[in-house]
């Protein structure tokens, strides 16, 4: 017996050791980037770093170099990305802005060939669609400010160019004013030192003609005119030049706070308010379960000797039958196995996969590994999190078909249908979605490269994983039901209560718990804004888990009442459901908030994401209710005590028929 658990023990810990060589090799190929502080000194060069241009209006990001931009003398360079960057589609390339550290100055930049139709009509349509030039400085976005109605509205990064209103001309932003701010350091024993704590700009549309400069020549301080003739006009033929200023300015703020002004977005009052209504539910419903408990379970405890068999011998009769609880009189059904078995077991599995990632994610996040300086960590965060619970998945899942079947046959087929199911869902929709990319030439289209990277991962990590945590799963001591299952099925009555309205009431109460933090979310993704509650979010998950089992216990209880044994799939949809308000709420989202967005490329990108979230809501939920429902109803026959009781309840059955 010693031989195979050593022989055992060998290939698990070369497995882990192939896992750590694997994910040291995905961290070598994809950089995975950090935030430090950097020093600078007086006239130290510094050079902006240029983003994909971002659009909420099309959501389709394109290469900054595709419109006609100055280029760096150096030529253009790719920084390295890791995994999470490269799926959010950031290009992140180097740019010929250069700033001298805490010299003010104007530069002169380049000029541009004449315009051609092509260029022209790419201009005019980044202009009307809304796109943006993101810029980054020393791993800062650049921030835009603005004034309407009296409110400081902050934009992150700057407009391709300006539409006027009353000539339906379109102007392109060539003029940068950047404003830094800047921290001195207090020791200075080795001379003035500088900290970035701060990057502002204002873009205008200046024309002019610069006469033969050559890039970096200075030139005199521009002014943002307000007559739309001085403006830089897009037309064809027209040549563009560039020109740029950077002022820097003292600040009081210290590099560990410089975030601060992009982060500090969003009222916590609201989030309080938030949380204090799901704790409210939350106790509604825990009141509602302590009561299922006492009246169901603990009354049988008070009651297990004499009384209990006095009602066993009176259910002879036909008249006394009734008296009796109806989740009682169908304690030789309730463990009989559900249809589609096999598929249920696999949502559960990566039910509990789904839940187990989030919570890791946002519990790293909230403690600062995931920086937002630190761009694509927490998709990145998510991926690894998603592959490394692979052998929960699979533990999960095997155990429940095991306990259902009361064998450990299939299992292997279990596994590898949780380990391919929700993934293989992902890679469907994100290939369909990919091909309008490519279609539209925007840089969020995958590579083949890093498709072949994700598929590695995929059938190298998880699957592995989720078959490690199966065998376990098939090895460990099956425990058997608390009550045995009649060989005859029994005849459901009409239940009081239809299942559909059921699994809506429990949907509609576990979306009541994060609705507020999935518009925050949604902001964030579609809209460019940061999104820093990770603390909120936290609460908000752990309440969700608690309520998701309070939900499903309750309505399970109610089925079962109604002498409905056909509890299972209406435990899981009981909390599940709430995917599909979450996807309600997503396309009422694109109505009103995103006003449609901009052709019907853009909506069907929005929905295919909004469909990926709905689905792997419900499965987290789904598999929270259904395990905490599968437990309670095991608790709750159990509590019966007498192994005696079903035989005596088939006995009336028979005498009856």
């Amino acid at each position: 017996m010693a031989g195979p658990l050593i022989s055992g023990g060998r290939c698990f810990s070369a497995f882990i050791l192939f896992l750590l060589l694997l994910i040291s090799q995905a961290c070598d190929g994809f950089l995975l980037p950090r935030s430090y502080k950097h020093l600078f000194a007086k006239e130290d060069e510094v050079y902006v770093r240029v983003n994909s241009l971002t659009s909420i209006d099309t959501q389709l990001p394109f290469r900054y170099y595709s419109l006609p931009y100055c280029k760096p003398i150096m030529g253009i360079v790719e920084s390295a990305q890791n995994l999470g960057q490269i799926l959010m589609g950031d290009q992140v390339l180097n740019s010929p802005y250069r700033l001298r550290m805490n010299v003010n100055e104007s530069l002169y930049l380049c000029t541009t060939p004449p315009l051609s139709e092509y260029d022209v009509k790419l201009l005019k349509q980044t202009t009307r669609d809304l796109y943006q030039v993101n810029m980054i400085l020393d791993d800062l976005p650049l921030m835009r400010y603005d004034r309407r109605g009296g409110f400081e509205i902050r934009w992150i990064g700057f407009p391709v160019g300006y539409t006027a209103m009353e000539t339906d001309d379109d102007y392109l932003m060539n003029h940068l004013k950047f404003r830094v701010l800047l921290h001195e350091l207090e020791e200075k024993d080795y001379g003035e030192f500088y900290e970035i704590v701060g990057v502002e700009v204002v873009p205008c549309s200046i024309k002019y003609d610069p006469g033969k400069l050559q890039m970096y020549d200075p030139i005199p301080s521009q002014s943002c005119p307000l007559e739309l003739d001085k403006y830089q006009v897009i037309r064809e033929k027209e040549r563009v030049s560039f020109s740029y200023e950077i002022e820097f300015v003292k600040s009081e703020v210290r590099w560990e706070s410089r975030w601060d002004a992009y982060l500090a977005t969003e009222d916590a009052q609201i989030h309080w308010s938030s949380i204090v209504n799901s704790l409210i539910v939350m106790l509604l419903f825990a009141g509602g379960v302590h009561k299922i408990l006492k009246n169901s379970v603990g009354a049988y405890w008070a009651r297990r000797n004499q009384e209990f068999n006095k009602q066993v011998h009176q259910a002879t009769q036909p008249q006394a039958k009734e008296k009796l609880p109806g989740w009682r009189l169908i304690r030789g059904d309730v463990f009989r196995e559900p249809g589609h078995s096999k598929l249920l077991c696999v949502m559960v599995g990566n039910g509990v996969q789904i839940t187990g990632t989030a919570i890791l994610t946002v519990v790293f996040a909230a403690l600062g590994f995931m920086p937002p300086a630190s761009q694509g960590m927490l998709p990145f965060g998510l991926i690894v999190f998603y592959l490394l619970l692979g052998v929960i998945a699979g533990y999960a899942g095997v155990r429940l078909w095991i306990t259902i079947k009361g064998s450990p046959e299939e299992w292997k087929s279990v596994s590898w249908s949780i380990a391919c199911f929700f993934p293989g869902f992902i890679c469907v929709i994100l290939a369909l979605l990919d091909f309008i990319y490519r279609e539209n030439h925007s840089t969020r289209a995958i590579s083949i490269y890093a498709r072949l990277q994700l598929y590695v991962l995929w059938f190298s990590i998880s699957v592995p994983l989720n078959l490690s945590g199966g065998y376990l799963a098939a090895r460990a001591e099956r425990t058997p039901h608390p009550v045995h299952t009649n060989h005859v099925p029994r005849e459901i009555t009409a239940p009081r209560y239809r299942s559909w309205f059921l699994v809506l009431v429990g949907g509609s109460i576990v979306f009541s718990v994060l609705f507020l933090q999935l518009f925050f979310i949604l902001s964030s993704i579609w809209l460019g804004h940061f999104y820093s509650a990770f603390g909120f979010l936290l609460i908000v998950l752990l309440l969700l888990v608690v309520v998701c089992a309070q939900v499903s216990v309750v309505l399970t209880y109610l089925r079962l009442r109604a002498e409905d044994w056909k509890w299972w799939w209406n435990a899981f949809f009981a909390s599940g459901s709430a995917g599909f308000y979450v996807f309600s709420y997503c396309a009422n989202y694109l109505i009103h908030d995103l006003n449609g967005l901009s052709g019907s490329a853009s909506a069907t990108l929005y929905l295919g994401y909004s469909l990926i979230i709905s689905i792997a809501v419900m499965l987290s939920t789904g598999s929270v209710g259904f395990l905490t429902s599968f437990y309670f109803v095991r608790y709750l026959y159990s509590s019966l005590g007498i192994e005696g009781d079903q035989k005596s309840e088939e006995t009336v059955e028979l005498i009856a028929e």
